[in-house]
Order: structure tokens, then C-alpha cells, then sequence
């Protein structure tokens, strides 16, 4: 196919729209949701229409793929259960002109206004006020709540009602449909002035009738398209701005209806079911990141699957059949990693996974595993979250890293590269939602099960992050705004907002320190407990000593961070155990 068959411009009239849809020629995939149906909106789209102006293209894509699609529209059922066709034509944009302009016509319903009646009249009598109307239309264009009086109740509906009765007020549906019986009813109008042909009541009419006769829709159809490039195309072309993922397309592609023989199948259904579970974060991760696990997993486990990588490019060659063979080991395998995280890590959030394809490799590694080694994924852990290279940053090292897992996983021979960290890295490491280093280090505080100052039975709950700018829970040791930094910012080269000064605690005991030096409010916790809770937030002593001693040099944060390097790369050595362990400071080599 030639890129002129890639795009077609076309033109269909108005009501040959509609009743192609309500003929089932057209599909809306699923992916098109929250049409949000306003009366205000459905007037002016009618005064374009009125006015001849352009209502912008409907989007048709024409392809052979078999989509899940809204079964109605406005009330109307536009496809069958056991639809099937060689060639679909889906809206991929124009879902709320369509909605709007077929129950303006035809009625229906309205969802989430029940009772609503979204039929469209109009007034014969308002009269277009020049080129550049553009208020008359609100009297011009009514709904029947609009014109039902209950009887005189209601004041302001009274003189339309009584123009409805006379035949002034008309249905558009009628004007289409019925146009002799109206035209009839105003030549027999007690008012004579009606039975002149010119009369602007008659002339408004014929207008109208032109107008739902000659109107026309304009199409720009697409052709021969992978689905990744619709999602592109719909992103780009959706007034809302509102981007289509390509789990909306695995959603639509994979669906199978329930019949009498097939149990159905809805992929968005399962995903939402699955994460009802139980009360983890984690199962709240991203459509996508679901949809990318799968593909990993199938990617693995069924030969000739054609899912090669987990691009948009690979993940929309996903099949229904694929899933469900894989579906109920993968259930098991991501509820143990997810476990892994919070209980054996003691991360109950996922904003403090640094890599999000560590749910690819260690689900992965869970899958069909009966003796998975929680030592070995460990290490794989803290190996990859605080080595020097971004090792995780592509799809490449994705899969060589799963490959590293079956080696254990066959229960092979392996072995970890050499590991290398820069002390300087974790000096200038900083909070962030996004990178990389800072949930490394936020993640390992977490894992020490940091302990109250106050409250030294009680364990700091490591799990509110990135939800807001105050940093929930989260204590500078040398507070930004004490004294102390401010008189010697000179003395320190460090900046305070490194998370080497960082600590989890309470918003309690956050509150009750607040901006005090640390000469200070440290002396409020010195007991016995509180030198042994040191070590869960890996704090160097020496904070403590200079509290004791009332007394600390001017470089003290400089100080107490080089010495908390030293402790987070201490606990590193313990947690990795392997003799290839290098440390460098970039730092004292520039």
C-alpha cells in the first residue's frame, strides 16, 4: 500500500452518518471513554450546523483487527455480540460530535442523567440575528426540559410549551423525517399569517430541512496502520490532549465476548480484579507496567510468540490465548515479588523501586519457581540500585539480567560483575521523584526498619513518598534552616539537602524538632535505646558524641556525611558479599 492509500479525505451527509451507525457500519473502540455529553455543547455543535460552518473531520480507522467496542451510544446498540467482518471502520476521534448529533436526533439516554430526555427541538420563530449571531442560538435550539411546563409550574417554560402545542416548537427528528405533516400543521395554524409561503415560521422551517438534507460530515479515513502508530495519531488529534495508551489497544485487540461456549475474555477487567487482592501499593502499578510484565513472561515462557520486546511495537502483537496460558503463574509470580519487596526488603511502596524493570526481572525469576533463592535476588537488588552504571536503562540489559536469573534459576554457575560506587554520588544525591539515586538511598534507609527517636519500640512506617512537596516523614539531621548551617555554610562544602542528611521519622517527631541545631534537640533523645536505634538509620556516632559534648567543629557536616558514606558503603559490602567491590570518589579526582 502506497501512503496515498494511507489517507483518505471523505464526505458523508449528515443524517447518511447516522444511519450508517445505527446500520452497525461503524465501531467505537473502547478506548474511547468519558464522552462528556453537555447541553450547552450539543447547542452550539447544532448552531454550526445551522450556520453551514465546519464541525472539524471524524477520524475513521479501517482495518482488519477485531477491537473491543462500545455495544451502544447514546442508548443505541451500533454492533452485535457475534460481530465479524474483513474490514472495521473504528472513530478514533469525533466519539462526542457522533454521540451528541445521534441522540439530538434520535433520543436515547445519556448516561449518569437518568430521565434525561437529550432529543433536540427547535423554535421556528427565532430569527438569526445577522452574520455574527451568536447568542440566538440558546433560545433557537431547546431540550424538552426546556419546554415542559407541568401544567403552568413552571413560569419560565410557559410561552415555549404554548409555542410547542401550536406546532412552533418541532422535534429536528420530525423536521427530517415528517416535514410534510409539519409544514401541514403551520398551514393550518389558526394563525393565518402561517399559510403565507414566506413567512419567516415556514422559511425557517424549509431552512431547516435543507440543512439536515445537505449537511455534511467530513472524514479523513486511515488505512494500513500499525497500532502503534494509532495511538500516536490519537494522541496527536485528541482535542483533550489525552494519550492513548497501547493497553487500550491490547484491551480492545484481546477481548472476546462471553457466549454460550466461551467464558469471554477482558483484559482491563482482570487487571482491576487483580489488584483488588489485597491492600499492597504495589498493586497499583501502571496498566502498562502489567501489560509489559506479560509480554516479558510471554516473551519467556511460549515459543514462537512473536512478542520480542515490550515496545509498543511488540506488546500490540500480544494475543488473547497467550495471556491466559500464562495468566495464572503470573498471578503467583507477581504477588512474591511484590512480597519480596515489602517483607523481605521492607519497601511497601513502589515509589521507592529505583528501576521499574526490576518488576520485569524479578517477576520473571518468581515465574514456575519453586526454589527461588531470596539471598541471590537480594544481592541482585542492591547490586543494580547502587552500582555506579545506570545498568537497568534499557531493554537490552532487561532481558541479558533475566537471562542472569535462569542461570540461578537452573541452579547453573554464576557470577556477579565487579561493583563499583562513587562516594561523591551518594554526597550530591539528592530527593527526587525521578531519579534514580535518590530512591536508591531512600530505599535502603527503608530496609534498615528505621526506629523512632521518641518512641524507640516503634518503627518508622516507610511508605508516604513523592505524594506531595513537604516530604512526608523525611528529618534533616543538621536542619536546612538551623543556625548552625546557616553561620557555616563557608566551613562546609556539602550541601544540607543531600540525603546523606536525611532521616526517616514521624511527622511527630519531625514537628517537635523542626529547625532546632543538633546540638540540641539530640540531647532530647539521648537514652540508652536511642545510641542501639542509631545504627537502623545508619547515623555515625560521632552526632551523638558532639551532643554530649556540647560542642561540634564547623565542618561537621561535612563530617557526619563522609561518615554516613562510609556506613551506607559498609552495609553495602555486607548485603553484596563479593570480593570485586570498588569504591572510587570522583569528588578527590577532579
Amino acid at each position: 500500500m502506497n501512503y496515498t492509500d494511507r489517507l483518505r479525505p471523505d464526505n458523508k451527509g449528515l443524517t447518511t452518518y447516522l444511519d450508517e451507525l445505527l446500520g452497525k457500519n461503524y465501531q467505537i473502540p473502547t478506548f474511547q471513554r468519558d464522552v462528556v455529553w453537555e447541553e450547552e455543547n450539543v447547542k452550539k455543535l447544532w448552531d454550526s450546523i445551522y450556520k453551514f460552518y465546519p464541525l472539524g473531520s471524524i477520524l475513521i480507522w479501517k482495518t482488519d483487527l477485531q477491537l473491543q467496542n462500545h455495544r451502544q451510544v447514546g442508548g443505541h446498540i451500533i454492533t452485535d455480540t457475534n460481530f465479524s467482518r474483513t474490514e472495521y471502520q473504528y472513530i478514533l476521534d469525533g466519539q462526542q460530535r457522533t454521540t451528541s448529533l445521534l441522540t439530538s436526533l434520535y433520543g436515547g439516554s445519556i448516561e449518569g442523567r437518568d430521565g434525561f430526555n437529550p432529543t433536540l427541538f427547535v423554535d421556528l420563530t427565532i430569527p438569526i440575528d445577522g452574520d455574527t449571531d451568536d447568542e440566538s442560538y440558546k433560545n433557537r435550539f431547546l431540550f424538552w426540559n426546556e419546554i415542559e411546563d407541568r401544567g403552568g409550574e413552571i413560569r419560565q417554560n410557559i410561552g415555549k410549551k404554548k409555542r410547542f402545542d401550536e406546532g412552533l416548537i418541532v422535534k429536528l427528528i420530525d423536521i427530517k423525517n415528517n416535514f410534510g405533516t409539519v409544514e401541514r400543521s403551520l398551514v393550518e395554524h389558526s394563525n393565518e399569517e402561517y399559510k403565507n409561503y414566506d413567512h419567516q415560521v415556514r422559511v425557517e422551517l424549509r431552512r431547516l430541512k435543507a440543512i439536515l438534507d445537505n449537511y455534511r460530515v467530513s472524514f479523513i479515513e486511515v488505512k494500513g496502520i500499525q497500532v502503534s502508530e494509532v495511538c500516536q495519531i490519537f494522541e496527536r488529534i485528541n482535542q483533550a490532549g489525552k494519550p492513548l495508551n497501547i493497553f487500550d489497544i491490547v484491551v480492545a485487540k484481546t477481548f472476546r465476548p462471553i457466549t454460550k461456549t466461551d467464558k469471554g475474555f477482558y483484559l482491563r477487567e482482570i487487571i482491576d480484579n487483580f489488584r483488588t487482592t489485597n491492600k499492597s501499593q504495589f498493586l497499583q502499578i501502571s496498566d502498562f507496567d502489567y501489560l509489559q510484565i506479560l509480554a516479558v513472561l510471554i516473551n519467556r515462557n511460549i515459543s514462537g510468540n512473536g512478542v520480542r520486546n515490550i515496545t509498543d511495537r511488540y506488546l500490540n502483537e500480544i494475543k488473547t490465548e497467550q495471556i491466559l496460558t500464562v495468566w495464572e503463574d503470573a498471578r503467583t509470580a507477581i504477588l512474591k515479588a511484590f512480597d519480596f519487596f515489602e517483607n523481605h526488603l521492607h519497601l511497601k511502596t513502589p515509589y521507592l523501586i529505583p528501576y521499574r524493570y526490576f518488576y520485569f526481572t524479578i517477576i520473571a525469576y518468581f515465574f514456575r519457581n519453586e526454589n527461588p533463592n531470596y539471598d541471590f535476588i537480594k544481592k541482585y537488588f542492591w547490586f543494580n540500585t547502587f552500582h555506579n552504571d545506570d545498568l537497568l536503562s534499557n531493554t537490552t540489559q532487561l532481558f541479558q539480567d533475566i537471562n542472569f536469573f535462569d542461570m540461578e534459576k537452573q541452579k547453573q554457575p554464576y557470577q556477579f560483575n565487579r561493583f563499583l560506587i562513587d562516594r561523591e554520588k551518594l554526597r550530591s544525591a539528592s530527593y527526587s521523584s525521578k531519579g534514580r539515586m535518590s530512591r536508591a538511598v531512600l530505599s535502603l534507609y527503608a530496609s534498615q526498619q528505621p526506629k523512632d527517636w521518641e518512641h524507640c519500640d516503634r518503627e518508622v512506617l516507610v511508605q508516604n513518598f513523592f505524594f506531595s512537596t513537604d516530604k512526608p516523614n523525611l528529618h534533616h539531621i543538621f536542619p536546612t534552616n538551623s543556625d548552625y548551617v546557616l553561620n557555616n555554610r563557608h566551613h562546609n562544602q556539602i550541601d544540607s539537602d543531600s540525603l546523606m542528611n536525611i532521616a526517616y521519622l514521624t511527622q511527630i517527631t519531625n514537628l517537635d524538632i523542626t529547625n532546632r541545631n543538633p546540638l540540641e534537640y539530640i540531647k532530647d533523645y539521648d537514652k540508652p535505646e536511642f545510641e542501639a536505634i542509631m545504627a537502623t538509620h545508619l547515623l555515625p556516632k560521632e552526632i551523638l558524641d558532639w551532643a554530649r559534648a556540647d560542642s561540634m567543629p564547623d565542618n561537621a557536616l561535612d563530617i557526619f556525611i563522609d561518615k554516613r558514606v562510609d556506613m551506607i558503603i559498609e552495609n553495602l559490602k555486607q548485603k553484596l558479599q563479593i570480593s570485586n567491590f570498588d569504591v572510587i570518589d570522583s569528588k578527590e579526582q577532579l
